[in-house]
């Protein structure tokens, strides 16, 4: 019997997630946008801390709806500080507001987040054969180029690995180990 990931452990959330959502590919500009906020907010911490975290986020960051978070003034900024249900840095809350702009921006000039990420890995998620955890890359080229050209249009906390991590959640790498089951349901 195939094994799944060894990363995602027994925690019932770490699973569902692994299981339902991580390597599966999306379109959504609205889900692209949340796992860039979530991912930007994990960074130098555990991404089960995140996810722990993701339902306080989605109230406490209007649903990640771009457009209301790019309205948000200094008063959400306070609320934000004090709301014990996320992870309260300011570089990172002030990333999101900022990174929310962006997204907007983009959008105003009709132009997606979808057809800017996908087209690191020419649309088509990329499949690798990982056989063990310690032969998967914190990034890749992709993330690299994809990094470099978020941060030209304005987006923060969007380095490489942040951006792999990003990639590897939306599906545009399947990074499961080949003896996962996930591996051959995604490929």
């Amino acid at each position: 019997m195939k094994e799944r990931c060894p990363w995602c452990g027994t925690d019932p959330l770490y699973v569902t997630y692994h299981d339902k959502e991580w390597g599966v590919p999306c379109h959504d500009e609205q889900i692209l946008f949340e796992f860039l906020m979530l991912e930007a907010a994990q960074a130098g911490l555990s991404w089960i801390t995140v996810l722990r975290k993701r339902e306080n986020y989605r109230r406490a960051f209007a649903g990640f709806d771009a457009a209301k978070i790019a309205r948000f003034k200094d008063k959400d900024v306070t609320r934000l500080m004090g709301d014990a249900g996320i992870i309260r840095n300011r570089l990172k809350i002030d990333a999101a507001i900022n990174n929310a702009k962006v997204t907007c921006d983009l959008h105003d000039q009709g132009k997606t987040l979808d057809e800017l990420m996908w087209q690191f890995v020419d649309g088509v998620p990329q499949v690798n054969r990982w056989r063990e955890l310690t032969e998967i890359p914190a990034y890749t080229p992709p993330a690299e180029a994809l990094s470099k050209e978020l941060k030209r249009l304005g987006f923060r906390f969007v380095g490489p690995t942040v951006i792999y991590a990003h990639m590897q959640a939306t599906g545009m790498v399947n990074d499961h180990l080949v003896s996962c089951p996930r591996h051959a349901e995604l490929s």
